[in-house]
């Protein structure tokens, strides 16, 4: 698809956060999904699929409501809600009915299901185990063991459906990048020598948030959480982090071990402002690079190679490319530059990719990684992030957000200015 800017993407102020006023998936969008997704459960031999977290129920049926949402391979998917009926109600676009006591609810399942099984061969239902909790497996398990149904692995069938962006959801993405970029611009004027990572970020995340971000962005991975954003100043920036991203932060306490700190930003060193935004649920991940003064000539010239293999990069995300190539192409011009040791994280805590997907959570498929094979295919939103670690000095790098045409180069759906943002 040729993907062009629609005319409320373009919305700033005031009129972002009318926008960002209350609003429901439209209902054309949830019917598309869940047909698509029918058609992949027939074409996997399911004969249902069952979904349990909160983001993909969203992204099926238009609410966030706790609860299960089933989907046979033939005939009508329900959501069975916990809490709130009634919200749910109002704003899912499928069949919603109340949970009930969950030790009825396997045969209310085994009901949904097809009925022409092979002689000998359970029921098969899908669902995502990477998102499923040990526990509720089992129970889930046991509750449908009696109608002659098990659970399997359908992981990969969510994932890769949702790598493919509509243009309703790309126009979410473009009105947080619209967000992002306006608030970094006020919050830039208070980025000065003194002033602390933790006051600065306070200042960008009251700016976003009148501009209609949710708060939060989600992450897939377990154990793995994301705040707005990860804002580090010289060698702060550089302390590495169970966080899976090139650059952790020093954070405020071993309870919290990412992003910002008290340090003050000083002169003559790199400021790592790796920020986002949410709105609808939908996330726009940036990095831009500040210094207050000027940085030192190392420093400056990682920097450039991180233009450079950005330019690289934005000539390889296009429709049939291994996701895998931009990574190692990144890969080789870090070596060639002699920063390869430094190039996404040092050491032993250097992460493997230089991209990935993004859209209702951080860590979308696909990876720009080694192993990961999937031809990129248009509508895929990818942020590429190439970064340079240097411990004890700091992090220096650029991130922009792409959707990938039909023809033709990635869109950037970045709004920030891209360059060294330098400041007296």
């Amino acid at each position: 698809m040729r993907h062009e800017r629609v005319e409320e993407s373009s919305l700033n102020g005031s009129d972002i956060m009318r926008a960002g006023e209350y609003r429901i998936l439209p209902a054309g969008e949830s019917e598309a999904r869940i047909s698509r997704m029918q058609q992949v459960i027939q074409e996997e031999g399911l004969d249902g699929f069952l979904l349990t977290q909160n983001t993909d129920i969203y992204y099926l049926t238009g609410t966030m409501q706790t609860g299960y949402c089933f989907i046979p391979a033939v005939g009508e998917a329900v959501l069975y809600v916990r809490r709130s009926v009634a919200r749910a109600r109002e704003e899912a676009h499928i069949r919603t009915e109340e949970l009930g006591a969950f030790r009825e609810f396997g045969a209310k399942l085994a009901a949904g299901l097809a009925a022409a099984v092979p002689p000998g061969r359970k029921r098969l239902i899908g669902t995502p185990l990477d998102v499923l909790p040990a526990q509720t497996y089992l129970k889930l398990a046991d509750l449908l063991e009696p109608a002659g149904a098990a659970l399997t692995d359908a992981s990969p069938l969510m994932r890769r459906q949702r790598m493919i962006k509509s243009p309703w959801e790309i126009a979410r993405i473009e009105q947080a990048a619209q967000a992002a970029a306006e608030a970094l611009a006020e919050a830039l004027n208070f980025l000065k020598e003194g002033v602390s990572e933790l006051d600065w970020m306070a200042r960008y995340e009251y700016e976003i948030r009148k501009r209609g971000h949710i708060g939060l962005m989600r992450m897939r991975a377990y154990n793995q959480e994301v705040i707005t954003g990860m804002v580090g100043a010289g060698e702060a920036a550089a302390v590495p982090s169970y966080f899976d991203g090139p650059a952790g932060g020093r954070g405020l306490g071993a309870s919290a071990p990412q992003s910002v700190s008290r340090r003050l930003f000083g002169r003559n060193e790199p400021i790592l402002l790796d920020v986002g935004c949410c709105i609808d649920g939908y996330i726009i991940d940036q990095t831009r690079t500040a210094v207050i003064g000027e940085l030192p000539e190392e420093l400056l010239r990682a920097y450039g190679v991180t233009e450079r293999i950005m330019r690289q990069s934005e000539k390889l995300l296009l429709p049939g490319i291994i996701a895998e190539k931009p990574y190692q192409e990144a890969l080789h011009m870090a070596e060639q530059e002699g920063l390869a040791d430094h190039f996404m994280g040092f050491g032993a805590d250097r992460v493997r990719f230089l991209g990935h997907g993004i859209g209702l959570e951080v860590d979308e498929w696909p990876v720009l990684a080694k192993g990961f094979t999937m031809p990129l295919r248009a509508g895929m939103v990818i942020a590429v992030e190439p970064k340079f670690t240097f411990p004890g000095v700091g992090v220096v790098g650029i991130e922009n957000t792409y959707v990938i045409q039909e023809e033709g180069p990635p869109l950037a759906l970045t709004r920030s200015p891209e360059q060294l943002i330098v400041l007296p």
